[in-house]
């Protein structure tokens, strides 16, 4: 900046320059301020990748097993935006949805569906994935449990699979993906969902969370290895503001929910998850000091209109859920969202919680914008 003022300074001094080549040193001490401030500016991704469970799916689950999950693919689901159900399990558009629409990229077609024309990026996320691979689950008695056996391990081998389809050599590949975008995740949370739902306790789930988090590590580095240079590695959702969890694990007294009417255990629980995946985070960046490796505070984005709801239009507060049977947070897992029994709300936008599970589009437009505008992504992705 000090050399802007002194280039100006000296444009002033000299009769030889004209006023309109000040004004240009002028407009360039401006951008050369604005670019110190952003860090260096956006980054124009012309491609994204995302991998994940069903907050990132877009219709993945829905074409691997269209008989035992048909249910995202019924309305209500997608009744906002698409006025169709798409696969995805929200009202409307994901969070990966938003990112894309932000770059200017189309929205990510599934693995499973894809079209020739895959450059754009591809989405490889599946409702109910989970971080760790079946034998994990094997191992601790919940397979029972899974919804589905296409783990973060299967979703980076069909990544693989579809490479030769966007860069053809390793000098091609490296300028390719230097302007990919990687969104890996969010993913772990049904790692924790399916053995607490068998009846683990939270001192188990405890125990597991080095090997979950050091899973989503090593899919990272996997995707780094693989050329990836942008990627983005969210963490968990505020668990115990989940409907499904407030209705089927309710604590004992009142002094088990914070201010908002989370569960504070399940909460301290995401956090713990998160903590580790970012101590994790920071090694691998020193690791690979090229690479950009993004945070995404998704528990902090959701936190922040869990407790001032009504500041981005939540009107129905952020626990009770749009789309339910019935329940002091319209949840019902014998009449959940989509089967006979359940009802809609008329205005999804009112409501941060969709069916219990998952969030509302509207929800998840405020998350994507706090990780594109707001101090939810380390370091910023903007």
């Amino acid at each position: 900046v000090s050399v802007c003022a002194t280039a100006l300074r000296r444009s002033r001094s000299s009769m030889a320059i004209s006023r309109l080549s000040a004004l240009v040193a002028a407009l360039a001490c401006c951008c050369l301020v604005r670019l110190a401030q952003c860090g260096g500016g956006g980054q124009n991704y012309t491609s994204m990748f995302s991998f994940g469970d069903s907050l990132t799916d877009t219709g993945n689950l829905l074409v691997s097993s269209p008989l035992s999950f048909n249910i995202v693919g019924r309305f209500p689901y997608g009744m906002t935006y698409f006025h169709r159900p798409t696969g995805r399990c929200s009202d409307g558009r994901l969070v990966v949805d938003f990112l894309a629409q932000a770059f200017g990229l189309p929205l990510l077609q599934p693995y499973l569906s894809r079209g020739k024309d895959v450059r754009q990026g591809v989405n490889f996320a599946v409702g109910g994935a989970t971080a760790m691979d079946p034998p994990f689950f094997q191992g601790i008695g919940a397979s029972d449990k899974l919804w589905t056996n296409l783990s973060l391990s299967v979703q980076l081998d069909w990544f693989d699979k579809l490479k030769p389809s966007l860069c053809s050599s390793p000098k091609n590949c490296k300028k390719y993906f230097s302007r990919s975008l990687f969104l890996v995740g969010e993913i772990g949370g049904n790692d924790y969902n399916y053995a607490l739902f068998k009846g683990k306790t939270l001192d188990d789930a405890k125990s597991y969370v080095p090997t979950v988090s050091s899973a989503i590590i090593d899919a990272t580095e996997r995707l780094i290895k693989g050329g990836a240079m942008h990627l983005v590695v969210p963490g968990n959702l505020p668990m115990g503001c989940s409907s499904a969890y407030l209705t089927l694990h309710p604590g004992r007294n009142s002094s088990d929910y914070d201010s908002v009417g989370c569960l504070k255990t399940y909460n301290e629980f995401a956090q713990r998850h998160n903590a580790m995946v970012q101590q994790k985070l920071q090694v691998l960046r020193l690791k690979y000091p090229k690479a950009r490796i993004m945070y995404a505070d998704y528990y902090g984005a959701a936190m922040s209109f869990a407790k001032n709801p009504k500041q981005f239009g939540f009107k129905q507060g952020p626990l009770k859920t749009c789309c339910g049977g019935g329940g002091p947070y319209n949840f019902n897992p014998t009449a959940s969202c989509g089967v006979r029994g359940s009802s809609v709300c008329a205005d999804p936008s009112a409501y941060a919680n969709w069916d219990g599970v998952h969030l509302t589009e509207a929800a998840y437009h405020a998350i994507a914008d706090s990780i594109l505008h707001g101090p939810y992504t380390s370091p910023r992705l903007l």
